[in-house]
């Protein structure tokens, strides 16, 4: 797609991926919408988008609400009068053991990282369609293609997330409505802290910044295609999972067996 002049929405944008990506988008040239929770963050976010594009605007919203993420997208569409482009960025992390996760965590990790984003995807089908144009990039993770010890609910949004967006762009394959599925790995933002009751990151992971994962998305808008490591190398463990499931669970277990862990 054409970033320049376009509108585009890009939602989890109060940090990581998401913040780094919406100023990028806006020196190039799009008005940009921001969606978070957090309303000092997203201030922050837009007040470099505005340096560029001072048109953009923001919303504050708790993505975990379906309805209000539903909601997002027709005020989005109305303030702009219309959108090129939806970036589903936003998502939590959930790291436990799978004995260990309550039904409260499943319905969390679910709603965010998988239901509101795809009925966002929903709610602007129509109105892409009727315009003629669109683009949906919908940013999923390693964890959508292969398992992560202690991350079972994260894994299975994101796997779901996954084939939705497979599906998606074979259904819309005869509409000029393009689908772009962005699965970063270990990317250094907050999703790595650890909260209250959750288990620290796996050992050795190597950390790409938000920045470098942002410009990757930016690649992938100006890129025939629909599948996007961040980065590249990321396809190797997808190629290993595939190779050797019993190998893979038992590399996963060993890690999660490890004493040290890392962070970004």
């Amino acid at each position: 797609m054409r970033i320049e002049g376009a509108n585009i929405l890009v939602t989890g944008a109060s940090s990581g991926i998401g913040q780094a990506l919406a100023p990028m988008l806006a020196e190039r040239g799009a008005i940009v919408g921001i969606a978070a929770r957090r309303a000092d963050r997203l201030r922050e976010t837009l007040a470099l988008c505005q340096e560029h594009a001072p048109a953009s605007r923001l919303w504050v919203v708790d993505l975990s609400d379906v309805d209000a993420a539903v909601q997002l997208v027709h005020d989005a569409w109305q303030a702009f009068g219309r959108l090129d482009c939806l970036v589903n960025n936003a998502a939590v992390g959930k790291r436990k053991l799978v004995m260990d996760h309550t039904a409260e965590d499943l319905e969390v990790v679910m709603r965010t990282n998988f239901m509101s984003p795809i009925r966002m995807n929903l709610a602007l089908l129509p109105l892409m369609l009727e315009r003629g144009s669109g683009t949906i990039v919908n940013v999923a993770s390693g964890g959508g293609r292969f398992g992560i010890v202690h991350e079972s609910a994260y894994c299975a949004a994101k796997f779901a997330m996954t084939g939705w967006s497979e599906v998606a762009a074979m259904d819309l394959a005869d509409t000029p409505i393009e689908v772009k599925l962005i699965q970063p790995g270990a990317i250094a933002t907050e999703i790595w802290v650890p909260l209250p009751g959750e288990l620290p990151g796996l050992p050795g992971a190597e950390f790409a910044t938000a920045q470098e994962c942002a410009s990757g998305i930016v690649d992938a808008l100006e890129t025939d295609g629909f599948e996007f490591f961040v980065p590249a190398g990321l396809k190797n463990h997808v190629d290993l999972k595939n190779a050797d499931m019993q190998g893979w669970i038992e590399l996963m277990v060993g890690l999660g067996h490890a004493k040290e862990v890392t962070g970004p």
